[in-house]
């Protein structure tokens, strides 16, 4: 009778709390993006090509050859810097810069042919990777054939001559103006025509915040209509993510690795990575880097600006939520900016930043807790006894999670972890030296050192 009794009452109490759910779709939480990622890119890594630099002869042909070791390291998708024809008058440097683009729907002479593009692509695709190309619409070279076509499809000065984006010294292009609707169908038709004409998969969008985002909504939903598109924007803003891009650019990550490096200070890479669970859409992609070829060409290289840090920074970009890059040469250890108007090419060796970038992309593959967005785990800050020098943090998805272990100090450091809740069996990724995780942890971590511990 009692046990009848107390079910009774459960019964009632239960209905009444679930009936006092509201059901007004105005307090309903709804997921903030609303692309459909490619399938594909759910545990992706990025890998950015430099053509002109990659191999002394800098064509499409040369390249393919790199092919067979960039699987192998880990690359599902590759990023080609500019494919198009560069314009000649202003040309900045000898042989000027990829973004002064003299025709949307040509290829660079320099890298080869159309049919040369289109079997690199097709190779790329038979090996399981992807490509994106690189997308400059916010401006053009001052001799793209538009400018004498359309001349209204350009801003202008006061005196009614072409001008390079404002406040910027890109003297070798002038700037677009796309409240002409005419431009826009020009552009979105020259998107498209990639996409057809070679079956790549996407764009990375050069000074993608420069571009209304209104144009990028429309031109995504007219790209996903011809095949599953993945659209990366060199851009760090919410609004994008919506209806428009994949991922954008984590240039914060890289300001707050680079302060932890140099100065061994904390609070920024900790306030970051509290902004990243806190504010980041969950199903937005962040892509994560130490280089990439604005950092290489104007800010140095990263031996120079992480200095002893570099590793520690690398294996950073590779834990944290995004999508982690890498550039051309970085993984055989490039310590100088490449020229960005002349032939420069890659010395190519074996580096021990190799290793680093193949353990964690071939760790992202299999271990749900680094996939990206949604499909990843959330960072959980794991408590420590020197947070001045050390960040630690858990990540865990389904059955697999990782405990990564990171000293941004130059001094060795004796450590202890709050992980009453993150106890078992690890491997270290690098090591594969076995952890018994109990409540609380001791570690002794030598200066710069890292530790990725794998939950199995």
């Amino acid at each position: 009778m009692k046990n009848s009794a107390f079910c009774l009452i459960f019964f009632v109490f239960g209905f009444a709390f679930l009936q006092s759910q509201t059901k007004d779709p105005r307090y309903q939480p709804k997921e903030y993006v609303e692309i459909t990622h490619p399938e594909w890119s759910k545990n992706a890594t990025i890998y950015e090509v430099n053509i002109r630099q990659y191999t002394p002869e800098g064509t499409f042909k040369a390249f393919e050859k790199h092919l067979p070791r960039l699987k192998k390291m880990g690359v599902d998708i590759l990023w080609l810097m500019p494919i198009h024809p560069i314009g000649e008058k202003n040309r900045k440097g000898t042989l000027g810069s990829y973004y002064s683009v003299k025709n949307f729907r040509a290829i660079n002479p320099e890298f080869g042919t159309m049919q040369d593009f289109k079997n690199l692509v097709n190779k790329i695709h038979s090996m399981g990777m992807y490509v994106i190309i690189d997308w400059v619409g916010n401006h053009s070279a001052w001799d793209n054939p538009l400018a004498k076509e359309h001349p209204d499809w350009y801003t202008k000065t006061r005196e009614g001559n072409f001008q390079p984006t404002p406040w910027y010294d890109w003297d070798d292009v002038i700037d677009f103006d796309y409240d002409h609707p005419d431009l826009r169908k020009y552009m979105t038709e020259s998107l498209k025509f990639w996409v057809k004409e070679t079956n790549i998969d996407g764009y990375r969008a050069d000074v993608a915040g420069f571009i209304p985002v209104d144009f990028w909504e429309n031109a995504r939903k007219e790209l996903d209509e011809i095949k599953p598109v993945f659209m990366l924007a060199e851009w760090e803003s919410r609004d994008l993510y919506k209806k428009s891009f994949d991922m954008t650019y984590s240039w914060t990550l890289w300001d707050k690795l680079r302060e932890a490096t140099n100065h061994q200070k904390l609070p920024g890479l900790v306030e970051y990575l509290s902004h990243d669970v806190n504010s980041v859409p969950r199903n937005a992609y962040r892509m994560t880097f130490t280089d990439n070829h604005d950092k290489n060409s104007w800010e140095g290289n990263p031996y120079l600006n992480f200095g002893d840090g570099l590793k520690t920074a690398i294996v950073m970009t590779g834990v944290v939520n995004g999508m982690m890059l890498c550039y051309s040469g970085q993984e055989a250890g490039l310590n100088r900016s490449l020229k960005f108007f002349e032939k420069d090419p890659i010395v190519w060796k074996h580096d021990e930043n190799e290793i680093l970038f193949e353990k964690l992309f071939h760790l992202k593959h299999k271990n749900q807790a680094l996939w990206n967005g949604k499909y990843g785990g959330e960072m959980i800050r794991v408590k420590n006894n020197h947070e001045d020098k050390v960040i630690s943090f858990y990540r865990e998805k389904n059955d697999d999670a990782v405990l990564p272990i990171l000293n941004f100090s130059d001094k060795p450091v004796d450590l202890q972890l709050e992980t009453k809740y993150f106890q078992g069996k690890y491997r270290e990724l690098f090591t594969e030296k076995v952890f018994i995780i109990k409540e609380n942890s001791t570690f002794q971590l030598p200066a710069w050192s890292y530790l990725v511990l794998v939950k199995e």
